[in-house]
């Protein structure tokens, strides 16, 4: 049980860390490029109204995967300044 829980609270991490970096970024070149721009929520969990399986999943796997970057690259940034 402890597992599944920790499991969910880590992928719930990700998915805030992830999806906000991504919103910044979304919101910054779609807005320099004026194209429609998606909601907070729409990138953290997925688009609302939507049936299709990226939709599903994708969103998730993508917040993960940027999460992971951005903590690779902070670490190392880190690492270099306090050398």
């Amino acid at each position: 049980m402890e597992e599944l829980f920790s499991e969910g609270i880590l992928r719930l991490f990700c998915n805030l860390i992830g999806g906000t970096i991504r919103w910044i970024y979304g919101t910054v070149w779609r807005s320099l490029f004026k194209k429609p721009k998606f909601k907070y929520k729409e990138y953290v969990f997925g688009l609302e109204k939507s049936k299709d399986h990226y939709d599903a999943h994708g969103h998730d796997f993508n917040n993960v995967i940027v999460t992971i970057i951005s903590i690779g690259i902070l670490i190392n940034i880190f690492i270099y300044v306090y050398k």
